[in-house]
């Protein structure tokens, strides 16, 4: 079996990362220590995982990521809390199968928080996203 286990991301700021995703996604910490030399945080968020190292990205530009996606059935309410908090959020934009909104998480990461729509999704798109 290979599955993608995990988004790796450098923080500059590590303790405002955990809060932007505790706070925001509603993650969880599982694994807060020291490993490879520096802290390394696990969270969970929903059925994913991300990893961050305490180490501030290594150039001011994007990576060759450009965004991360983020599923949920409450794309107004994730919305909403991410505002709440001051995270700058696009409005929500529509298109035929789903709608989502970016946003820019800590150290410039972008993020795509999208909501499908089951009823529009072609059949081999509703197990592609586990609908």
């Amino acid at each position: 079996m290979i599955n993608l286990h995990h988004a790796h991301l450098m923080a500059s700021d590590i303790d405002a990362t955990i809060a932007f995703w505790r706070d925001g996604f509603g993650a969880r910490v599982v694994y807060d220590d020291v490993f490879a030399g520096a802290r390394n945080v696990f969270m969970t968020v929903g059925a994913g995982r991300i990893h961050l190292y305490d180490q501030p990205p290594r150039s001011t530009e994007r990576s060759t990521v450009h965004h991360l996606g983020i599923q949920t059935d409450e794309l107004e309410t994730v919305v909403e809390r991410l505002r709440a908090t001051g995270v700058p959020v696009t409005d929500i934009r529509h298109e035929p199968t789903a709608r989502y909104a970016m946003a820019e998480a800590p150290d410039r990461l972008l993020l795509e928080i999208f909501q499908p729509d089951p009823a529009a999704l072609p059949p081999e798109l509703r197990t592609y996203f586990a609908l």
